[in-house]
């Protein structure tokens, strides 16, 4: 330990934190019977400073950590869970998740991106954690408890609103890379800055993101999305060069620009910019990530559809719906949860379709087929459409909204009145093989088209009815259809 070091140790030492918690003081005691020196550390000293609460609780023990766990959960009857590789534990306590992890320290060689592991000290594993805010302690034993460890001045980043490596950052993010997201997400989460040497290091070491799994990545990825602020994460994702590699449709929006003729005495836009603009709107109505996930790939497919019309501007036709189709390729390789496509993909789809019932005129069939389509997520696009104003000219922007809400009513009344929120025809696909002899086929669904064509188009009321009589007056029509196909769906 260096004189700076020990320095820092005995000033802290002298203050304290209030910790409160009964499962805290319960495993100190448990510490001073086994005689065991233990420390809370990371997550939940910060936490205590920034007044937020927690339920998960890290601890470090100077010993034997797997062993410490293992008499936890014998005396609270649990189990504890064995990471022997990392040699840490977690004792699951009720809804409080606490995890054990020893004393150890790390070195590099040089020209080496693997530390070695071996025994350490309370601040050796101080150092190895990933940021000055997260890396202070506070003792459990009842001699000391509560007493303060900050060897790198964290309370004084902490008032700063800074985050900064205890190490040389390089270091630090060889170590594990996914720390540089968890930057990004602390920034996003605690509305902080991150030090110019640190954010540096994140550029630098970038490449090395490559090597964290996919369900890592991601969960950090939904971590920001699900934050107060996730244009802030995003944007230090993408200046750093994280972005490019963990979401290149994303990157690629980057300095692709798009206005409108109207628009233009307003400025420019770049898409990428207008996607964490169009998600900073939609996260001050709702906390739905797969709203906002969708907010913030609404336009991922401009990067290839864009073209410049004189007298326009840039245009993106199609966009929604290529975008649409790319959902399922980004889902899969980024390890989402496929529930959730479809409601994703819909909003995608269908994110232009209000401004167009507005250009185009309101027609009831037009609103009818808008309602048809959205379905369940109705209400949720027209959150995302009001969200996707971005313009700067006040009186366009007041004239969208004020579209946006005329649309949206007639919309949600005609869903309503004409029970079109999970609308499929009323005459079921069984009758309609037993009154025309078909077998399964696709001109069973043919026919099921067919009559909810007619109850879009207004034809007939959604009721079954007016729908049976409908098919029954022109189903032989269909059938001959049916008959000149290749495989006859006609039973024998």
């Amino acid at each position: 330990m260096d004189k700076g070091t020990k320095k820092n140790t005995a000033i802290t030492k002298k203050k304290k934190i209030k910790i409160t918690e009964p499962i805290v003081k319960q495993i100190g005691r448990i510490a001073d019977q086994l005689g065991a020196e233990l420390y809370i550390v990371g997550g939940y000293v910060r936490d205590s400073f920034l007044k937020r609460e927690r339920i998960d609780f890290d601890f470090t023990v100077v010993g034997d950590s797997i062993e410490f766990a293992e008499s936890v959960a014998k005396k609270f009857k649990s189990k504890a869970v064995i990471y022997q590789k990392f040699r840490t534990a977690l004792v699951p306590l009720g809804e409080h998740k606490i995890e054990f992890v020893g004393t150890r320290k790390e070195e590099y060689k040089p020209n080496s991106r693997k530390p070695i592991v071996t025994e350490g000290t309370l601040d050796d594993d101080l150092r190895r954690r990933d940021f000055t805010i997260n890396a202070m302690a506070a003792s459990v034993n009842e001699k000391s408890y509560g007493s303060l460890i900050d060897l790198f001045n964290g309370i004084s980043d902490l008032n700063d609103k800074i985050l900064r490596t205890p190490l040389d950052a390089e270091i630090t993010f060889s170590d594990d890379p996914l720390r540089m997201m968890r930057a990004a997400r602390f920034a996003s989460q605690l509305g902080f800055n991150i030090h110019p040497d640190t954010l540096k290091g994140i550029s630098t070491t970038a490449e090395r993101i490559k090597i964290i799994s996919q369900e890592r990545i991601t969960d950090e990825f939904m971590k920001i999305i699900s934050s107060d602020n996730p244009g802030t994460g995003l944007k230090i994702l993408n200046d750093t060069g994280i972005l490019k590699i963990i979401f290149p449709e994303l990157h690629r929006l980057n300095g692709i620009e798009f206005i409108k003729e109207e628009d233009k005495v307003y400025g420019h836009k770049d898409v990428f910019l207008h996607s964490l603009q169009v998600l900073g709107n939609i996260c001050e109505v709702t906390k739905n990530p797969w709203l906002r996930f969708a907010a913030l790939t609404h336009d991922i497919a401009k990067s290839v559809t864009k073209k410049y019309i004189p007298g326009t501007g840039w245009t993106f036709h199609g966009h929604e719906e290529l975008g649409a189709r790319r959902m399922t390729q980004i889902f899969r390789r980024m390890k989402l949860p496929m529930e959730h496509l479809p409601y994703v993909e819909k909003l995608v789809r269908l994110h232009q379709r209000p401004m167009v019932l507005v250009d185009d005129g309101v027609t009831d069939s037009a609103v009818r087929r808008l309602a048809f389509q959205a379905g369940e997520v109705l209400e949720d696009l027209f959150v995302l459409c009001k969200a996707d104003i971005t313009t700067k000219n006040p009186l366009l922007s007041a004239k969208y909204l004020k579209n946006y809400v005329q649309v949206a009513k007639k919309v949600l009344d005609v869903q309503e009145k004409d029970k079109l929120r999970e609308f499929q025809s009323p005459v079921r696909g069984e009758e309609i093989m037993v009154l025309c002899k078909l077998l399964p086929s696709p001109a069973v669904g043919f026919i099921k088209s067919a009559i909810e064509e007619a109850i879009l188009d207004g034809l007939i009321p959604n009721e079954y009815e007016a729908a049976k009589e409908y098919f029954l007056n022109h189903k032989d029509e269909w059938l001959k259809v049916a008959e000149g196909s290749k495989s006859s769906p006609i039973k024998n």
